[in-house]
């Protein structure tokens, strides 16, 4: 039986999470993001944005008869059968297919979730004896899980190994098989019901905490548009169409323009620095920050990423990620906007004169907490000092 087809909000009609649509958009222009998490109350509208994201995914080219849609120009990701067919000096025939949302249940056993493996079948048929699971479907897609945090432990350890490597193994009885898995990996959560694991938490690239509080005006906007769109989806949806298919042809534009987009050295420096500055764990946040920047440049409509692009990235990367071995509290977005743009301005003056921005850090061995993450130039450098409110502070000395 077919899957039943869920009427959805139009992405454009949502009221307000401008932050949130904006981290949504990103990971559709351009997938090597890699996701977003999404933290907050019940009643936010976390999961109504993610469903709405479906009608403004783009496409994608799959090889044809692949039942893990490979991406035929990515021979580094091909499963068993289409390596043997490109090794055999075989074409791979592609078809272009939308990207789509797959949802992944708290209720999912293993073998739904990485696939199953008949091993009298495997030993006569090979691969073909693999019954594809949750991981396989997701290959050039969007994974979408809600309440991530209740996710049990068993399945976020799998979830885990497919989004590092890329890959999802199956091992039955000395029995070893591989396909393809590189997906989007969106997660809700309410953290008043659990925290994330730090493993599964590091893996989101995006985050984006939403709130409850809303204007009036905003409040009485969604009860409108949520009661025309129960009285006539069909209608509401209609009346929407002209925005979706605006968004759409500039997410379009934006992935056309995202190989022609630059981001100046003298902007990479800047992120490297800030990062340091924050002590952000890891060189994964430095990575992404650029991957965002970039993509939020394409969608701009430039070719050269600007301080704005590097800020807006930064808010949306740094907001969960742990310092200093996990001995700091995320950044405050406040610590962010200031160690990005001082960055930017040190790059800059660095740039001009040409010299090094870094020096030789203080000696770890020394008594006390280390002063700063990285120093900026000539005597400029940020420090974290203390505590305010159980947030550290970020201070120029």
């Amino acid at each position: 039986m077919g899957e039943l087809k869920r009427s959805t909000l139009p992405f454009t009609s949502i009221v307000g999470l401008e932050r949130l649509k904006l981290a949504l958009i990103l990971n559709g222009i351009n997938p090597q993001i890699g996701g977003v998490l999404i933290s907050g109350p019940k009643g936010t509208g976390k999961t109504t944005v993610v469903r709405a994201l479906a009608d403004l995914l783009p496409e994608v080219d799959v090889v044809v008869g692949c039942r893990f849609g490979c991406n035929p120009d990515n021979h580094d990701l091909l499963c068993v059968d289409c390596r043997s067919t490109v090794e055999s000096g075989k074409k791979l025939t592609s078809e272009t297919r939308t990207m789509r949302v797959v949802n992944l249940p708290l209720s999912t056993t293993e073998d739904r979730l990485i696939g199953a493996l008949d091993i009298e079948r495997v030993l006569k048929d090979g691969i073909q004896a693999l019954r594809p699971g949750i991981l396989a479907e997701a290959h050039q897609n969007v994974l979408y899980v809600d309440e991530v945090n209740l996710l049990p432990d068993h399945l976020v350890d799998d979830l885990l190994d497919a989004a590092a490597t890329k890959i999802n193994v199956i091992e039955r009885e000395g029995i070893s098989m591989a396909h393809p898995s590189d997906f989007v990996l969106i997660g809700t959560m309410n953290p008043e019901e659990g925290e994330l694991r730090p493993q599964l938490l590091d893996r989101f690239p995006l985050h984006v905490p939403v709130g409850t509080h809303h204007s009036i005006e905003d409040r009485m906007q969604l009860v409108r548009r949520n009661l025309a769109f129960e009285e006539d989806p069909d209608k509401f949806r209609e009346s929407w169409s002209a925005q979706q298919s605006a968004l759409q042809e500039r997410i379009i534009k934006a992935k056309e323009l995202l190989a022609d987009v630059v981001l100046p050295d003298v902007n990479l420096r800047a992120i490297a620095m800030a990062c340091d500055a924050l002590e952000v764990d890891g060189v994964r946040p430095d990575i992404i920050i650029s991957k965002a920047a970039i993509t939020n440049a394409a969608l701009e409509g430039r070719i050269q990423v600007t301080l704005d692009d590097m800020r807006i990235a930064s808010q949306l990367v740094l907001s969960h990620r742990t310092r200093r071995g996990g001995l700091l509290d995320p950044p405050s977005p406040d610590d962010v906007d200031q160690a990005i743009a001082k960055a930017a301005e040190v790059a800059k003056k660095s740039e001009r004169r040409k010299s090094p921005t870094e020096v030789p850090k203080e000696d770890d061995d020394k008594s006390g907490p280390r002063a700063s993450g990285g120093r900026f130039g000539r005597g400029d450098k940020f420090a974290t000092v203390g505590k305010q409110d159980g947030k550290k502070k970020l201070r120029k000395e």
